[in-house]
C-alpha cells in the first residue's frame, strides 16, 4: 500500500516506522519540499520512502498540529476525494498544553471533516498513542497492534447514528484482555459531506 503522511515532525516519523515495518511505501508531504526529503532520507535505510509536493498515496495520514490541519486540508483538498484520510490530531494548544475550544462542534475530527471534501472518508485514529510508543511497536515489552503489518488495513464500520458520531473499534496491545486494560488507541470514521453547518450538540 501507498502512504502519504502529512507532516514532517515526531509523529510523522513515529507513523512511517509502522507503515514502513508493515513493508509500506511512505511518502512525506511537508511544509517544505526540503523538511520531506531530509525525513525520507533519514528513513530510506527502513523501507521505501520519497517526497512530494502533493499527497497521491492510497491512504493520506494527517499528521500535523491540530491548528495547522484544516489548513492542511484545504491545501489538498483536490487530491482527497475518494481517499482515506487518517487525523491523529488532538484539539490542544501545544504551546500551553490546554485544550482548544472546537465549539460549535463536538470534536476537533468533526472540525476536519467539515471541510474535508465530499468523498473522503475520515479516520480518527493514533492520536492516543505517543510518538515514542509508535517508534517502539511495543507496549510494556507486549507487540502493540500498532505495528500495521502488511495484511492489516484500517477496519471500520459505518455509523448507523448521525452522520457525525464515531463508530469506533479499539486496538489493544497483544495479550491484553478488555476494559482493564491501559494505553489503548482508537479508530474512529467520520463520513465527509460537506455540511454547511455543523451537527447539532447532544443533550
Amino acid at each position: 500500500m501507498r502512504v502519504t503522511i502529512v507532516g514532517t515532525g515526531n509523529m510523522a516519523r513515529a507513523v512511517a516506522t509502522r507503515a514502513l515495518a508493515g513493508g509500506h511505501a511512505v511518502t512525506f508531504v511537508g511544509t517544505h519540499i526540503g523538511k520531506a526529503e531530509d525525513l525520507a532520507d533519514e528513513m530510506i535505510a527502513e523501507g521505501q520512502t520519497g517526497a512530494a509536493d502533493e499527497v497521491d498515496g492510497d491512504l493520506v495520514v494527517l499528521a500535523v498540529p491540530y491548528t495547522e490541519a484544516p489548513h492542511a486540508v484545504r491545501q489538498h483538498a483536490d487530491r482527497l476525494s475518494g481517499r482515506v484520510l487518517v487525523d491523529v490530531t488532538n484539539p490542544v494548544d501545544i504551546s500551553v498544553l490546554e485544550p482548544l475550544d472546537v465549539s460549535p462542534f463536538r470534536s476537533g475530527a468533526e472540525v476536519i471533516a467539515d471541510v474535508a471534501p465530499d468523498g473522503t472518508r475520515l479516520v480518527k485514529a493514533f492520536n492516543t498513542t505517543f510518538a515514542g510508543t509508535l517508534l517502539a511497536g511495543a507496549v510494556d515489552a507486549a507487540r502493540s497492534t500498532s505495528s500495521w503489518p502488511a495484511t492489516t488495513t484500517m477496519r471500520s464500520r459505518p455509523s448507523r447514528r448521525s452522520p457525525a458520531t464515531a463508530a469506533c473499534g479499539r486496538s489493544t496491545p497483544a495479550g491484553s484482555r478488555g476494559p482493564g486494560s491501559s494505553r489503548r488507541s482508537a479508530t474512529c470514521t467520520w463520513p465527509c459531506r460537506g455540511r454547511s453547518t455543523p451537527a447539532s450538540p447532544r443533550r
